[in-house]
């Protein structure tokens, strides 16, 4: 039976999908073959130093001492941290052995959280004080679950770190199953592995994605042979029309997020049958849900495995989503195989990945590419203050420079002051960071605004301006935007006489691609950084009695002349800071709630 053939992504067998046939005649034949293919693939998957299946040892992982211990299951097949295994440590930390991978690699991760817990993997470069978080997980399952973490080219030795942090209570636990270390890339797949490298069927009751090929398909069926092993024992994934039942029925073939930026050529093989009965794209999909189609087949039916390259461009997380739909149970079927990715362009024509980072400026050692318009003078001025109570600092290091726009620095009354920064290439998604303060403002209406002007210096749009009061604090803006052609931004600050205007301090501009709501340039912050504004970032204090604590609050410092007046990162009525409070035994009362 047709519906008998078909194995669905999610409800794989362990490793080799097809099963032994029952023919006594033929089951020895059929059973070698099929332990050869096994052994062929697992030949083929190369595993690199830091793989571990916890067979009967931990493979060089041990337990970090500061924290609690791992514990081996007794039957083997995975580690676990538990939490009724806790004393004074509230989680566990795994550290790998030393590793050495100059080449990009694949970790790929077979996890599982029981009840309420955290699990964050991070990488630990040689001679380094701070870790790099690369992954981070904290939903419960009752199944293991897949997690793919690209590795970038490493010029020297790292380690990696497994963080697990079960809650307390009965039944919480973080286990690892596997530990799998792979050249290549993470969305690279040639499907012969019961892991399908964390691709993932986005589940539709009528048509779905499934593994294709083996000794065990229909006889009857159209379906083609495997293109990796190019005969009848290989795997692929393919989509059928057969149980479509309405008007554009959809499957959906996911990749694993990437975890890196990266640019170059993604590779696969397709076959296409009945075409005129479907449609077959292939999308990108960020964090926030956006679908942006990368490529559509120009051709309709094919007799064979056909090649696509496509030149992607993912400077933030992103997914590739494989989609067919369907118009009838007539719409034949679409089936993919070897998926592969280089960082070579596939086409000679298209621009290598844009590094916007030369629009940014710190402003310590002059104005980097921005300019002021040449005719009325200087309205921005590059200045540098000395921090007291009662005015801050530059926002990079609170003693170095920073630009400051007022009627002072000015021989007019009032004064129109464009800050123009260099030329970007169009059809880019821009995020754009920088801090300001206001000063002294009756009115902010035309305080400070930021436009995205053509190459013509034409205003082409408003994108932000001032909407509140002064803060006498740096904050920070984001701003996303997209314009077809070559454009600049242009700080405004505009004074209409000398009585209403007060000081613009602007510092700190940075340029990203991608949107800002997604992480954009480095995936991860930089190892040890850290806002407070969500919490503590992993960092810990060690907690004595008749000792001072570090506290996370809000809003200014208890005291008068103790602190500034808000937090460095948004101001001082919307967000959190660290502060250090001393508090004597004697006088508990005198700290501040937590």
């Amino acid at each position: 039976m047709e519906s008998d053939r078909r194995a669905a992504v999610h409800n794989l067998p362990s490793h080799v999908h097809s099963s032994i046939p029952a023919t006594s005649a033929m089951s020895l034949l059929h059973f070698l073959t099929l332990l050869a293919v096994a052994l062929l693939v697992r030949a083929q998957t190369q595993l690199l130093r830091g793989s571990c299946s916890f067979e009967s040892d931990s493979c060089g992982y041990t337990s970090d001492p500061a924290y609690a211990a791992w514990t081996i299951n007794e039957e083997g097949r995975f580690i676990t941290a538990e939490s009724s295994s806790f004393g004074e440590n509230e989680k566990y930390v795994l550290v790998s052995p030393e590793l050495e991978l100059r080449d990009w690699s694949c970790v790929r991760l077979v996890y599982q959280i029981s009840g309420s817990g955290s699990v964050q993997l991070h990488l630990r470069p040689e001679g380094e004080n701070f870790d790099y978080t690369l992954w981070t997980a904290d939903k419960p399952s009752d199944s293991w679950l897949i997690a793919s973490v690209d590795i970038r080219n490493m010029s020297g030795a790292y380690q990696l770190l497994f963080d697990a942090k079960p809650r307390r209570g009965m039944g919480n636990s973080v286990a690892l199953f596997e530990i799998h270390i792979i050249p290549g890339y993470c969305i690279e797949c040639n499907f012969e592995e019961h892991h399908l490298c964390g691709y993932s069927n986005q589940w539709n009751p009528n048509v779905n994605w499934y593994v294709g090929g083996s000794l065990a398909r229909d006889p009857k069926s159209n379906l083609p042979d495997d293109h990796t092993m190019n005969n009848e024992r290989g795997h692929y994934m393919y989509v059928d029309s057969v149980y479509a039942k309405r008007f554009q029925e959809v499957a959906k073939l996911v990749s694993p997020m990437t975890t890196t930026s990266m640019a170059g050529c993604l590779s696969f093989y397709y076959q296409r049958d009945q075409a005129i009965g479907n449609f077959f794209s292939v999308f990108t999909k960020d964090q926030l849900g956006h679908y942006d189609e990368i490529w559509r087949p120009d051709v309709y039916a094919t007799t064979d495995w056909k090649l696509v390259q496509v030149d992607i461009k993912a400077p933030h997380p992103l997914e590739m989503v494989f989609e067919v739909a369907f118009n009838s149970p007539r719409g034949g079927f679409v089936a993919l195989d070897d998926i592969s990715f280089s960082p070579e362009f596939c086409h000679t024509e298209t621009e290598p990945a844009f590094d916007p980072s030369l629009a940014n400026c710190d402003f310590e050692e002059g104005l980097c590419q921005y300019y002021q318009e040449q005719t009325g003078g200087s309205v921005w001025n590059m200045v540098s203050v000395k921090p007291n109570v009662y005015r801050i600092g530059d926002h990079t290091t609170g003693t170095g420079s920073f630009l400051l726009a007022n009627t002072r620095h000015t021989s007019r009354p009032g004064y129109v002051g464009r800050l123009f920064g260099p030329s970007l290439p169009g059809n880019h998604k821009y995020c754009l960071r920088f801090y300001y303060v206001l000063h002294g403002f009756m009115k902010v209406d035309h305080a400070l605004a930021l436009y995205v002007y053509d190459e013509n210096n034409i205003a082409q749009e408003k994108i932000w301006t001032v909407s509140e009061g002064s803060k006498d604090v740096w904050t920070e803006v984001e701003v996303t935007y997209l314009k077809p052609m070559p454009t600049k931004v242009a700080f405004v600050s505009i004074c209409r006489n000398f009585w209403d205007c007060g000081l613009v301090s602007l510092d700190d501009i940075s340029v990203t691609l991608g949107d800002c709501r997604v992480a954009t340039g480095p995936m991860n912050p930089p190892p040890g950084h850290c806002n407070f504004e969500t919490g503590d970032c992993g960092y810990t204090q060690k907690t004595k009695a008749k000792k001072g604590h570090w506290l996370r609050i809000r809003g200014h410092t208890p005291t008068s002349y103790t602190g500034p007046k808000g937090d460095h990162t948004l101001g001082a009525t919307t967000c959190t800071l660290r502060h250090l409070t001393c508090c004597p035994s004697s006088q508990p009362s005198s700290c501040p709630p937590s």
